[in-house]
């Protein structure tokens, strides 16, 4: 590391041209290709997916996207009348011969008589598009929306719902990058006092989250990317990022408040607190890579994508800021450190003030501290346990929304579970197949659950028929995913027991009930897999047993409290609508994995950079107390700086109005928050505290096994305080016996936590 540093701060210019042609080559590429993101929940293998195959084989079209036109008219007037029947006609004709779309159903004709309310009020048509949602232009989309807005007037309301539709309101993160940057601004500025030094950290990130963002866009063309991805990148990249660089900055100023040179210390700073952020940095990626082993297409694609993110932000931490380090100078400290170290020369940084007190505080009370952190944790993930997986629909959208709009305007005119029918499909071989159906479709109406049934649809050759069920609930309540168990366990079973018939039960709400039973399925080996390289690890870190069950403990904690807070405001609708995040709605199934990785990963970084220090401290006197103390002091000052940053990242992107992006910036933030500020510097002292010389036990045997690999080179305090007798000073010595009184008086001013003596517990 330390060569490096030093080859990058020798050809500064180099390395930052060579970033921003890095930058400018994939942005270029990235325009040119144009993005290619794809939302497929399909799961080989699954009962929808083989439903989707059948439509698309025998129906040539049924398969595509399938989106609506609701119309409504005010009080008093009807969507039969014949100014409104010939507005709204003339409006579908046209979207009915655009390329795109392969067929609209009108409730004016015979085919779609049932699709007027019983008030006569509201309407809707069907818009069947060639292409499933993913493959839809956003230009073929909004034609559909601008045509059919054309026919609203004052007395008559259009909205449109549906996938495609949906992506006419695609939403941007830019908004949420500005400020989440503004922000992380702002505290870098009054953590530092320079403003050169500030601007680092997130020029840093924002060139190699901006190389990152444009990769992924490239990546969607040759494997399945969700179209959330490159905001997730974004959000992870930007508060790693600025994070990572952040430490390195810390450990570079430190190194010229002790009177090290510009190259010196950020070489000092790349080959020391660098090489703890590369650890970070892959505990991260692997927590991430994780999502591998799941073996789903639309998991693995947002795996690759954001640890191509995080990959890059540590490429650039420790090559682009060391260059930009030695560009800056020592305007790295502000002009007030610069004056302190002209005037009295150059000093180490003593761990005083509120970081020394309060990790005397938690030396002497850790049981009280300890017992708080736990309560706090435990009352945060108790809404946990109400988790309801599911997948939120346009129903959860904001307000506003059109496609909520039409979504509440189908289900008061129609019922809640027209806006997610069941496709029921089948191949036919005979006339016992035919009459087998005809048989089901009056099975299915006096079903539970089951509203309404259509007739039989068969297509050219009849080897192929489909029904549609729409059942009695909203598509994402729980009423719903019984119905589709029972019609799979139950009802259709039985339809087919003297037939050869075997129906197949689609639709978007099955699908995305089969990838939610996928995920939980795979959750518990992924979760295992995840903690258990993690804890390897931190063992051969720290060469402990307790400090990586510590961790996996930790981990689990920071994800149950966050997931809790999730729930409150997602699931149970505490202020989501007031944060404009929409209604009250399920949490979506891929939430967890994604979670549970990213979180895992960012846990680490504060317990590597806690732990290490307090590793260093205790292998240097062998002194339990005094090495959390002193470990707690000199790190929580920088991890609550960096918390903060990223704490206001991922807030930030609540403003991206997207609600998958929402809820992972809140539930982000939260596990960030509480991991930094109840676990870090409150629970894990306190427990190491209570647990003394436990800490660090490693069994011999294992001992002698293990390979020795180190995180953060060791500096030596008294080579450190000694910088300062070796390096000349940096003023006038005109007066001996005045300085040496003043430094007398400082010392006992500034006695820091490594000379307070251990407390009793």
């Amino acid at each position: 590391m330390a060569a490096l540093a030093r080859w990058c701060v020798r050809h500064r210019l180099v390395v930052v041209l060579l970033w921003l042609l890095a930058f400018g080559g994939a942005a270029s590429a990235a325009a040119v290709a144009g993005s290619a993101y794809s939302n497929d929940y399909e799961v080989p293998g699954t009962e929808s997916g083989r439903a989707t195959q059948l439509l698309n084989q025998g129906f040539h079209g049924l398969g595509g996207d399938s989106d609506t036109v609701v119309w409504h008219t005010e009080p008093g007037t009807s969507v039969r009348a014949a100014d409104v029947e010939q507005t709204v006609s003339k409006a579908l004709d046209k979207i009915a011969e655009m390329p795109a779309v392969a067929s609209v159903t009108s409730p004016y004709d015979a085919k779609g008589a049932s699709q007027i309310s019983a008030d006569g009020r509201t309407a809707y048509a069907t818009v069947t598009f060639h292409e499933q949602a993913d493959d839809i232009a956003k230009a073929d989309a909004q034609a559909v929306v601008d045509t059919a807005k054309s026919a609203a007037s004052d007395d008559l309301q259009v909205e449109l719902g549906g996938t495609a539709i949906g992506l006419t309101e695609s939403k941007s993160a830019q908004i949420a990058e500005i400020v989440g940057v503004a922000v992380a601004a702002v505290v870098l500025f009054l953590a530092f006092g320079s403003l050169a030094a500030a601007a680092l950290p997130i020029a840093t990130a924002l060139v190699s989250v901006g190389t990152a963002y444009a990769g992924i866009a490239l990546l969607g063309h040759v494997m399945t990317v969700a179209d959330f991805a490159p905001m997730l990148g974004t959000l992870i990249g930007l508060g790693v990022g600025i994070d990572y660089a952040l430490f390195i900055v810390t450990r570079h100023r430190k190194g010229l408040k002790r009177g090290l040179s510009v190259p010196v210390a950020a070489e000092r700073a790349v080959a020391t607190t660098g090489r703890a952020v590369v650890f970070a940095g892959a505990t991260v990626c692997i927590a991430l890579l994780g999502m591998l082993i799941l073996r789903l297409s639309f998991l693995n694609g947002v795996a690759i994508a954001a640890s191509i993110t995080v990959v890059l932000t540590v490429a650039a931490s420790v090559t682009l800021l060391p260059a930009l380090l030695s560009w800056i100078g020592p305007r790295a400290l502000s002009r007030r450190e610069r004056r302190g170290l002209a005037d009295h020369g150059p000093e180490p940084e003593l761990p005083t003030g509120f970081a020394a007190r309060w990790a005397a505080f938690v030396e002497r009370h850790p049981k009280l501290l300890g017992g708080i952190a736990v309560v706090v944790m435990a009352v945060l993930a108790l809404p946990t346990f109400a988790l309801h997986l599911g997948t939120s629909d346009q129903g959860n959208n904001p307000a506003k929304a059109t496609t909520r709009q039409a979504y509440d305007l189908l289900a008061d005119g129609f019922g809640p579970g027209v806006n997610g029918p069941l496709t029921l499909v089948s191949e036919v071989y005979g006339a016992g197949d035919r009459n087998a159906l005809t048989d089901l479709g009056t099975t299915l109406k006096s079903t539970q659950g089951v509203a309404s049934v259509s007739p039989v649809t068969y297509d050219e050759s009849g080897r192929t028929a489909f029904l549609t069920v729409v059942p009695d609930s909203a598509p994402q309540s729980e009423a719903t995913s019984e119905l589709v168990d029972r019609l799979r366990g139950d009802v259709l079973p039985k339809a087919g027991a003297d037939s050869s018939l075997d129906v197949r039960v689609g639709g978007v709400t099955a699908s995305y009930d089969d990838f939610a039973e996928i995920i939980v399925g795979k959750l518990p080996l992924f979760v295992g897999v995840v903690i258990g390289l993690g804890c390897v690890l931190l063992l051969l870190a720290f060469r402990s047993i307790g400090i990586p069950l510590k961790a996996a403990a930790m981990n689990v904690a920071a994800v149950a409290s966050a997931f809790g807070i999730v729930v409150a405001i997602f699931q149970w609708g505490w202020g989501s609508e007031l944060l404009g995040l929409g209604r009250a709605g399920p949490i979506e199934p891929f939430l967890p994995v994604i979670m549970v990785s990213v979180l895992f990963g960012l846990s680490m970084d504060y317990q590597v950079f806690l732990v290490s220090r307090m590793y260093e401290e205790w292998l240097e006197t062998g002194d339990n107390r005094r090495a959390v103390r002193v470990g707690l002091a000199e790190t929580s000052r920088v991890i609550n700086s960096a918390a903060v940053i990223m704490i206001s990242v991922f807030l930030a992107f609540v403003l991206s109005g997207d609600r998958v992006i929402a809820m992972f910036g809140i539930a982000l933030a939260a596990a960030v928050a509480l991991d930094a500020f109840v676990l870090r510097t409150l629970l894990v002292p306190a427990l190491m505290h209570l647990l003394g010389g436990a800490n660090w036990w490693l069994p011999k045997r294992l001992d002698r096994l293990l390979p020795r690999i180190s995180i953060e080179p060791p500096e030596c305090r008294s080579n450190a305080r000694g910088d300062r007798a070796r390096i000349p000073q940096q003023r006038d010595l005109h007066d001996d016996a005045h300085d040496d009184a003043h430094d007398d008086a400082r010392e006992v001013k500034e006695r820091d936590v490594r000379d307070i003596a251990g407390r009793g517990r």
